[in-house]
């Protein structure tokens, strides 16, 4: 049998897996960081109102909603003009004490990492950023009205993460990162292919480069959404694993297009299964329509939420027996 890290190689490279990858097994996640936890905190749960991070946005999660959303109301949005960034916009310093550094080196060094990937944690990405500072309406008519603005915004975000991926690979050495930035809704990229090209795609090839030029092995990036006509960016800018990948992709015409390039890790959008009442029935029904379309090559069956937990008890659990059993039954 092989092993959690072997079975994942086998399956991104188009070699003989020996089961379906299950979900994020073969990601060992460090939560965490002394940026993360000292800084850009607190770490937010429901019911927490107006908490400002380290870049000066406040937050809040009310009860009842699945996570944290930017306030941006008058008083709290940080960036009204994108013109004026420099004035409003100011990067976290990354000078740590090794004492701060501690638990997250202990936290690596209790992964066995012959069975795992130790996968550093970055969020929120670029594009995601950028509308925090702002709000979505502003965001996405600042593209085009004030583009070089928006471009000297985001190499300034870009090299504070090259420089935060500097210190959390020389502290942690990962062997992986798992990187957030949502690029689309359920239907449609925010932007167009050409715009992207022209705005992220830069920022993302240097940050990306950045983390394999520190060692990172495996590069995954979530984006639940539709992205399909992202794809050949994501391969340009060095993703090995597209995680969130919803239906909404034609992930089957995505993997006989992309496959050897690039592997697609969703395929059972979350809000098809992860929802109040859910069922033991329906989530079946899910990951064996996913695997059946998808294949065993390419493609890791997984729920479309860009971490290893469910918005409710048990499903994230449910997800995973399931793709184990159906595993029993197709590689015999």
């Amino acid at each position: 049998m092989l092993t959690v890290k072997q079975n994942l190689l086998e399956t991104i490279h188009g070699g003989n897996p020996d089961r379906f990858v299950n979900q994020y097994e073969f990601l060992k996640i460090i939560y965490g960081s002394p940026f993360f936890d000292l800084h850009n905190g607190p770490v937010l749960e429901p019911g927490v109102i107006n908490a400002k991070n380290a870049w000066g946005i406040t937050f809040s999660w009310p009860e009842g909603l699945p996570g944290e959303f930017p306030v941006h109301d008058e008083e709290h949005l940080v960036l009204k003009d994108v013109t004026q960034w420099r004035d409003h916009v100011h990067a976290p310093a990354l000078d740590y004490t090794d004492e701060e550094w501690a638990p997250y080196i202990k936290q690596v060094q209790e992964v066995d990492r012959d069975q795992y990937f130790v996968a550093s944690l970055m969020w929120p990405g670029i594009f995601e950023q950028l509308h925090h500072f702002m709000d979505i309406p502003q965001t996405m008519m600042n593209f085009y009205e004030e583009p070089e603005a928006m471009k000297e915004l985001i190499n300034y975000l870009a090299d504070w993460e090259v420089e935060y991926a500097d210190v959390v690979c020389a502290k942690l050495h990962p062997d992986a990162v798992f990187h957030h930035d949502d690029w689309g809704t359920q239907r449609s990229t925010f932007i167009s292919p050409q715009m992207f090209e022209e705005f992220l795609l830069p920022a993302y090839k240097r940050i990306y480069k950045r983390y394999r030029d520190n060692g990172v092995e495996l590069i995954v990036h979530h984006s639940d959404s539709y992205a399909a006509t992202l794809v050949p960016y994501m391969i340009e800018m060095g993703i090995d694993i597209w995680q969130g990948v919803m239906t909404s992709n034609n992930i089957p015409e995505l993997i006989q297009k992309y496959g050897k390039q690039i592997t697609f890790m969703g395929g059972i959008d979350s809000a098809q299964v992860d929802f109040p009442g859910w069922t033991r029935e329906k989530v079946r029904q899910e990951v064996r329509r996913a695997c059946d379309e998808n294949g065993k090559l390419y493609f890791i069956p997984s729920a479309s939420q860009g971490l290893d937990c469910s918005t409710f008890p048990g499903v994230y659990e449910a997800i995973s027996e399931e793709i184990d059993a159906y595993s029993k039954e197709v590689f015999k």
